[in-house]
């Protein structure tokens, strides 16, 4: 979903039926063991084929195959800024449908256009996983110097 949602955000997902969502719509579902969170591109009404919905993600050329109803678990309701005090809640406007910034729907436009430069450009899309995996766990990383340790050093004979 990058570039509306990043590996690691925490979002909350409140149960729903395929009726109450919109296309643009961020839903969670299931297929075969897996999690997918994806807008909703449309309902899939063919009468030669069983009901259900296609999904795609923001950076992604193409939607996912159908799921079946039984597959959509719920949609985002908001994402949650767990670097916060008691992990709040954060503005979540731009993860709707129709949000627009000002008049002229700016940040859709460069979310739109971030989202085809990172489906479309693997170099890209490796360069600001690798940044944004930095930021999120800084913590992870040891901010001493590597020290080279042998066998010796540690008394072993």
């Amino acid at each position: 979903m990058l570039p509306a949602l990043w590996p690691g955000d925490l979002v909350e997902i409140a149960s729903c039926s395929l009726e109450d969502l919109r296309p643009g719509e961020i839903v969670l579902a299931r297929r075969e063991g897996r999690l997918f969170v994806h807008r909703l591109v449309g309902r899939v009404t063919d009468p030669d084929t069983p009901n259900g919905f296609l999904l795609r993600g923001d950076s992604m050329p193409a939607p996912d195959p159908r799921f079946p109803i039984e597959a959509l678990l719920g949609r985002l309701v908001q994402k949650v800024d767990e670097t916060a005090d008691n992990g709040r809640a954060v503005h979540t406007a731009a993860l709707r449908p129709g949000f627009r910034a000002n008049g002229f729907g700016v940040n859709v436009k460069l979310s739109r256009a971030l989202g085809m430069l990172l489906c479309y450009c693997g170099l890209a899309r490796r360069l600001a996983l690798k940044l944004h995996s930095r930021r999120k766990a800084p913590e992870l990383r040891n901010p001493e110097p590597a020290v080279n340790v042998s066998l010796a050093d540690m008394g072993a004979r």
